[in-house]
């Protein structure tokens, strides 16, 4: 058995206000590693600083490594778990900004980083897209990462399994009014490629949308381990802030591969429609 311990943050970030954010993030680190050991916290994508930045967003993104990942990387090593989190990022050039994600060790070293590659709406005005889908190594196994919109694209969520990810951790950041799209991709990636997901959706308002919660940890078969789903804040009505936690062996990936044959049976060479521009 390889068993790991993974806890889903759903917080609504303050718009702009990256240290409060931080603080936040802190808070939360603490409460959900003093509850029990857990090897994995996710945060929602762009949990730094919130979504609707517009130009703020170059003032807003910082170096990875920075700041931001630095303090982050301390908070992960005070108490032994792997972060995974969302911020805007930038190159050395100001003017080139990510939509980022990032993982952080155990150990205060950072494990890799991703950059977005499925931009949405007003996305495409303030960010480059991302060019690849890595993979990286843990103590635990093999992990992928997700922002997002990348979940109503198939072929994401399949280059990492091609690539061995047995869990894929997924910031998000999912309008109200599209929680029963966000639900079936969730079950869906992770039967289609038959690894787990982890993935922390945001909630609360920024200027024009509101945002559904809905975070879960599902499984290769699309068992749902944990759901933060019908939690709702009893002051707004609206969904609540909190987490999900579960514990899932990662031996099942292997598993459930081995009884359903899907990546052996692949018919790659007719596939060719599907890396067609529409």
């Amino acid at each position: 058995m390889r068993e790991v311990t993974i806890a889903t943050v759903q917080m609504k970030p303050q718009l702009h206000e990256m240290e409060d954010n931080l603080i936040k993030m802190s808070e939360y680190i603490k409460t959900i590693c003093g509850q029990q050991k857990v090897d994995v916290i996710v945060f929602p994508e762009l949990i730094t600083s919130g979504y609707e930045c517009g130009v703020r967003f170059t003032d807003l993104a910082q170096r990875i490594p920075g700041p931001t990942v630095n303090l982050i990387s301390q908070r992960a090593s005070d108490y032994g778990v792997y972060v995974a989190f969302g911020l805007p990022s930038k190159e050395k050039v100001e003017s080139i900004i990510f939509n980022s994600m990032v993982l952080v060790g155990p150990d205060g070293e950072m494990v890799g980083e991703y950059r977005k590659v499925h931009l949405k709406g007003e996305e495409h005005m303030a960010f480059r897209r991302g060019l690849r889908f890595p993979v990286f190594e843990t103590n635990f196994g093999l992990v992928g990462l997700l922002s997002g919109y990348d979940l109503a694209f198939p072929e994401a969520a399949r280059c990492l399994a091609m690539e061995g990810a047995e869990l894929v951790l997924t910031c998000a950041n999912w309008e109200t009014g599209l929680e029963d799209e966000f639900d079936a991709y969730l079950q869906s990636r992770s039967v289609e490629n038959a690894f787990f997901m982890a993935t922390a959706n945001r909630v609360g308002e920024d200027v024009t949308q509101s945002f559904c919660g809905h975070s879960a940890i599902t499984g290769p078969r699309g068992e749902i381990y944990a759901s933060m789903k019908g939690e709702l804040d009893p002051e707004t009505g609206g969904p609540a802030e909190g987490y999900a936690i579960a514990r899932v062996d990662l031996s099942d990936v292997r598993r459930k591969r081995e009884e359903f044959q899907t990546f052996q049976n692949r018919q790659p060479d007719i596939y060719r429609q599907i890396v067609k521009k529409y």
